[in-house]
């Protein structure tokens, strides 16, 4: 018996008999599993492969989200570095070793 068998099943026997909970809970469960399937085979994630796939996405995500700070650090670096490098030459030609260089 399918999942979509399984949950006609349940919704028969609601109709017939009454809704009691365990019949309700029965029904919301077979409806999750059957909409869940539903949206995997929607994506393309329905097939033995899929698990796989998605390790590989994450390990991808992951060397994204590495490679951005490591983006970030270098540039505040730089800018750090630039800044210290443009404060120690203004310091140098307010204390006159400008006429060092001529």
């Amino acid at each position: 018996m399918n999942q979509k068998d399984m949950l006609a099943g349940l919704l028969a026997q609601a109709a017939t008999e009454g809704s009691e909970l365990v019949t309700l809970r029965a029904i919301v469960e077979e409806a999750s599993e059957v909409g869940a399937r539903r949206m995997l085979a929607r994506i393309g994630l329905d097939d033995a492969t899929a698990p796989d796939d998605i390790c590989e996405l994450r390990e991808l995500l992951q060397a994204w989200r590495d490679a951005k700070a490591s983006a970030r650090t270098a540039a505040i670096g730089w800018i750090v570095r630039a800044t210290l490098a443009l404060l120690l030459l203004g310091l140098a030609v307010r204390l006159g070793a400008g006429g060092l260089l001529r």
